[in-house]
């Protein structure tokens, strides 16, 4: 039997926990694992929010991580898929065929919605955009963040705790955390007033400025440096690749997490369009590294002869940080609305700091035991 080529596009928290599982799982079948990532150093995307707010972070390194599991990392920028040919080239010309593609290639930030997000505003797609922010509030007095789902709360709590003297503005056409339960989203609030962080609610940004924001009244907002945080897109390299996506470019997997139009490819993570019973899964760390986990399961499975299992997933939680010091975890049933139980203070932070830290120590486990974080029924042996 020749070879199997599994190729993983993505070294995020979904595309290394794929790779390394499934090269751990397969070794003895000799398949070979490749990873492709822009750059060595690996983003935690859950703490961005903290380099936004100038603190830094460990310098974690994917080829250290990979080495002993089996895994090749190639350090590049995927320029084009072509599924029909499975061949992916990279942006300095080189090509590599697989036989089965992981497709991690996450989401980002939404600049091109409201003119003047992509000349004058920042973003947390990456550690340099964050960096850059962070920069300009060091000389700044106003700053705004643009989005009150959870990634702009915990920014905003971040930014006034790291800099006392910055007024912070946190903009949002809905309620801050408005997916939480009454007591969490009243916690937050008051933790954000504490903090002098100036919520406006119930407002739209019509335009980004160089120097504020435009509201959709006309209103104008002074700020430094503003901070995009609401909206998602995904690359449009699937669609390009004649791949089957949603209408926000997404792979539309089947229920093993398999492209419908081309069975050869698993997407992961925030580029898969995962329908469940409680309707499509929206794109986060809780909900991404099950759909890794359940990948590599699938594909262990069908080296070793077996057919891929359905994939199965309820969310658990909501947590959020408010600064260094607080925070509140909203706990919620399998869809995603929240139960009554919720947790603030100490032992919240405590919780939070354990599930936002916790991929990481899993990348580690898992070049010792190749079975963590794979449920029972996805086990192949």
């Amino acid at each position: 039997m020749s070879e199997q080529r599994i190729l993983v596009l993505g070294g995020g928290y979904t595309g290394l926990l794929a790779a390394i599982a499934t090269a751990k799982r397969t070794r003895e079948k000799g398949t070979r694992v490749t990873l492709v990532n822009p750059s060595p150093r690996f983003t935690e995307r859950l703490r961005l929010h903290q380099v936004a707010a100038g603190q830094e972070l460990a310098d974690l390194r994917i080829p250290d991580l990979l080495r002993g599991t089996g895994v090749e990392f190639v350090r590049g920028r995927v320029r084009e898929v072509d599924a029909s040919a499975r061949l992916v080239t990279l942006d300095d010309g080189r090509d590599l065929g697989y036989d089965t593609l992981v497709y991690a290639l996450g989401g980002m930030a939404d600049t091109t919605t409201v003119p003047g997000v992509a000349e004058h505003a920042f973003t947390l797609n990456s550690a340099s955009d964050a960096r850059r922010f962070a920069e300009t509030v060091r000389l700044a007095d106003t700053a705004v963040v643009a989005g009150g789902g959870l990634t702009g709360v915990e920014a905003a709590a971040e930014l006034a705790e790291s800099n006392p003297g910055l007024r912070v503005t946190l903009i949002s056409h809905d309620e801050p955390g408005s997916m939480m339960g009454r007591g969490a989203r009243a916690y937050l609030r008051r933790t954000l007033a504490r903090l002098g962080v100036e919520v406006r609610a119930g407002v739209r940004i019509a335009k980004v400025l160089p120097d504020g924001v435009e509201l959709d009244g006309g209103e104008w907002v002074r700020s430094d440096a503003t901070l995009w945080t609401t909206g998602v897109r995904v690359s449009p390299m699937a669609a390009r690749a004649g791949l089957t996506v949603d209408d926000k470019g997404r792979i539309v997997v089947d229920a093993t997490l398999r492209s419908v139009s081309h069975p050869d490819v698993y997407a992961v993570g925030d580029a898969a369009a995962v329908t469940l019973s409680f309707g499509v899964m929206h794109g986060t760390c809780q909900g991404g590294i099950p759909t890794a986990a359940h990948a590599a399961a699938n594909i262990t499975a069908q080296v070793y002869g077996k057919a891929p299992k359905p994939f199965r997933f309820g969310y658990i939680h909501q947590p959020v940080s408010l600064g260094r010091r607080d925070a509140v975890i909203q706990f919620t049933r399998y869809d995603d609305s929240p139960r009554r139980l919720f947790l603030t203070g100490r032992l919240a932070v405590a919780y939070k700091e354990f599930v936002s830290s916790s991929p990481w120590k899993t990348f580690k486990l898992l070049k010792i035991y190749a079975g963590a974080l794979v449920w029972p029924h996805d086990r192949v042996r």
